[in-house]
């Protein structure tokens, strides 16, 4: 890490998808913290607009889009004074390995953030990661990097920062089981029949988060909820037996850490993404900034019910691939890309998406060991299953 980012001084942030959710969040957490963060550079897909605005507010030292039709737009504004538009293939590996940047917020969805995370990993930053996806897909091989590296991942995701942070309580040794926590997405309760009709407007009214489309249809399948398992079982480094999932609907609680004398200790917040990403960016420090705040006298009482398995395949589908290991994850989140896609485009129903998950799952060739291009290839080939198993049900 750069000397700079030393405990009491500023932060130079990199983010990755910065016109997305978690994106605007953490561009929320410099504006509370300015003496102590500062935005050096942005990249986003498509939004070319957006993150033009950003920059204009922001002054970042670098900015990118990865569309080339963005990246062609962009390119006939004027930039801001100090602002760098790069483009082509190298961007991105450009604004992660700068010397000046301290730390990386990875918050581009789906496979596609895999690429930003690995070079700057390689670059020996520290990492804050919400792209949940690169762990799923290549857990063990970042990992490995980042020990090689020298560098730090620290996670972005509400429920593993709470792991992370209950984890200060103990040893690793000492942990008995980490349990994560899920709102149940806005079906809980609800049988597999009815189920059957529901529409993409329907999935995408999630209960307690404001999300983008791809994660919000996770969170009603309880598929993101698996990812979030075999994520945790590769970023702490524990066996798949060790993780529990229990569903608490109010959200407030988002995971506990129970120890080997039995003692539990959990972390509750108020749902906003904006504490566990400025928990990420100041880490190991803890400082005011802008995140909501629990409101104890509107307190009354907390919730809590196990999965139902037969309704949600999707979170069973996620232990059994933190079990496999190998392959499996690379596969299994591919496919779920795929059919989420499909799901939104009206093209299958809602309970096909954990379905065609696992055929694909169960007719890939599995590998134990896969090197980063075997997973890179079977990534794309569980997106092409997926859709010529629609094309057998059109």
């Amino acid at each position: 890490m750069n000397s700079s980012a030393a405990a009491g001084c500023t932060r130079r942030v990199a983010i990755l998808g910065s016109t997305g959710s978690i994106g605007t969040s953490c561009l929320k957490v410099i504006d509370h913290l300015p003496t102590r963060l500062q935005a050096w550079g942005l990249s986003a897909h498509s939004r070319w607009e957006e993150l033009l605005e950003q920059a204009c507010r922001y002054r970042p030292r670098y900015i990118t889009a990865t569309d080339p039709a963005a990246a062609q737009a962009l390119a006939l504004q004027k930039m801001p004074v100090g602002t760098q538009l790069l483009t082509g293939e190298d961007a991105i590996g450009t604004i992660v390995s700068d010397p000046d940047v301290d730390i990386v917020l990875t918050a581009i969805v789906g496979a596609a953030g895999l690429t930003g995370t690995w070079l700057a990993l390689q670059a020996g930053k520290t990492v804050a990661i919400a792209n949940k996806e690169t762990l799923v897909m290549a857990g063990p091989l970042v990992m490995e990097l980042a020990r090689q590296k020298n560098a730090k991942l620290l996670p972005v995701d509400s429920e593993h920062s709470a792991i992370l942070q209950a984890m200060q309580s103990g040893q690793p040794c000492e942990i008995e089981r980490i349990v994560l926590t899920a709102s149940g997405g806005p079906f809980r309760g609800r049988t597999r029949a009815e189920l059957a009709d529901i529409t993409p407007e329907q999935a995408l009214k999630h209960p307690t988060w404001n999300m983008g489309p791809k994660i919000t249809i996770d969170s009603a399948t309880l598929m993101n909820k698996a990812l979030e398992v075999i994520e945790a079982r590769w970023l702490f480094g524990l066996e798949p037996e060790k993780i529990q999932v229990i569903i608490h609907p109010e959200s407030i609680i988002h995971s506990f850490v129970e120890f080997t004398d039995g003692s539990i200790v959990a972390q509750l917040s108020p749902p906003d993404m904006c504490l566990p990403i400025q928990y990420a960016l100041t880490y190991p420090e803890r400082l005011s900034g802008g995140a909501k705040r629990m409101k104890w006298d509107e307190l009354r009482c907390w919730n809590f019910q196990q999965p139902d398995l037969e309704t949600f395949p999707a979170l069973a589908l996620g232990f059994e691939v933190a079990k496999r290991g190998g392959t499996c994850g690379a596969v299994l989140n591919g496919a779920n890309e795929a059919a989420v896609g499909a799901f939104l485009d009206r093209r299958i129903a809602f309970l096909d998406i954990p379905r065609v998950c696992r055929e694909v799952l169960d007719h890939h060739n599995y590998s134990e060991r896969p090197a980063l291009s075997e997973l890179i290839a079977l990534d794309r080939w569980s997106r092409q299953e997926v859709l010529r198993w629609i094309a057998t049900k059109e």
